[in-house]
């Protein structure tokens, strides 16, 4: 037996279409089970998320840390250097890039950085390039195109 077998005896919970407030023939007249006094014995008398009561709520109590910007980017970088590994006169996309293993998840997008060298003719098409990686992948007789 374990936490997930466990349920309550039969009959001794309510259905959810327990009738309250119906006088104290019914058990639960009266105040309907919502006892003597308090926020939760008013009608419309929601807690709202967080609070505690009074207490300085967990989220203020925290210290804040950073920023995350709604609005930033993910962009994957290669390096010229990593295209040796593909074959030379290919066309170059993002999808023979995860092909190739080069990478995995392209997030917002690929980039070409221009750390190393390239010796093969490439036609590269991604989302963008730094300009000595377009240098580099011309003077080696490719192109750099952008998606």
């Amino acid at each position: 037996m374990n936490l997930s077998n466990l349920h309550p005896a039969a009959g001794s919970k309510h259905s959810d279409a327990f009738r309250v407030g119906r006088g104290h023939g019914s058990g639960n007249g009266k105040t309907a089970g919502r006892g003597q006094k308090g926020q939760k014995s008013r009608s419309g008398g929601k807690v709202r998320v967080g609070f505690e009561g009074g207490q300085m709520p967990l989220y203020r109590r925290l210290p804040k840390r950073g920023f995350t910007c709604i609005n930033s980017k993910k962009i994957i970088a290669i390096n010229v250097s990593e295209l040796e590994r593909l074959e030379a006169d290919s066309v170059v996309t993002i999808d023979t890039l995860i092909e190739s293993g080069l990478v995995k998840n392209t997030f917002d997008g690929v980039k070409i950085l221009g750390n190393g060298e390239l010796s093969k003719k490439l036609t590269v098409q991604v989302n963008a390039f730094s300009k000595s990686a377009v240098a580099k992948i011309e003077a080696a007789g490719g192109k750099a195109e952008v998606i």
